[in-house]
């Protein structure tokens, strides 16, 4: 059975942690689908078409990983991609309550998807993309948490805030 799996979120930046989850999906599905959420909700650093540009440059070496984007529920993306699954990570406990709540009613609202849930590696398992920002809008390290082309588009981006 060729299952086609979709990883969702904002990934403002795309960090180590998402790395290792997209690696992992792609050794465990047909397809993966990395989906850019289109969140109005949350205060980004990129735009919705940089973080597809970005995740695209990063998973090139995934044969079966494709990065698109969406607006709405994800589970009508996931049923319009024709997929099966639904990958969240998690890197520490506080993430299962919330991952938890959101699986049960995206089963409720298509209970022909389900949710996987990986842990994401012990090495990664203390990063965000909020923790990224943050540190980065002080002048702090963000090498080990970031791929390095991430990096240098981060502090990049700080600059040009900065700026104005």
């Amino acid at each position: 059975m060729r299952i086609i799996a979709v990883y969702p979120g904002s990934f403002d930046p795309p960090t180590n942690g998402h790395l290792d989850i997209i690696e992992r999906s792609s050794r465990m599905f047909a397809r993966v689908v990395v989906a850019v959420a289109l969140n109005i909700r949350k205060n980004v650093l990129f735009p919705p078409a940089e973080r597809v540009r970005m995740l695209r440059r990063l998973t090139r070496r995934w044969g079966n990983v494709e990065v698109d984007s969406f607006r709405g529920l994800l589970v009508d993306y996931a049923r319009g991609r024709e997929a099966r699954v639904l990958v969240r990570g998690l890197r520490a406990i506080s993430d299962f309550e919330y991952e938890f709540q959101m699986a049960h009613m995206n089963k409720k609202l298509a209970p022909e998807i389900d949710t996987v849930m990986l842990m994401t590696g012990e090495q990664h398992s203390y990063i965000s993309s909020n923790i990224v920002k943050e540190i980065a809008m002080f002048g702090g390290k963000i090498d080990d948490l970031v791929p390095p082309v991430v990096r240098d588009l981060v502090f990049n981006k700080m600059k040009g805030a900065k700026g104005k």
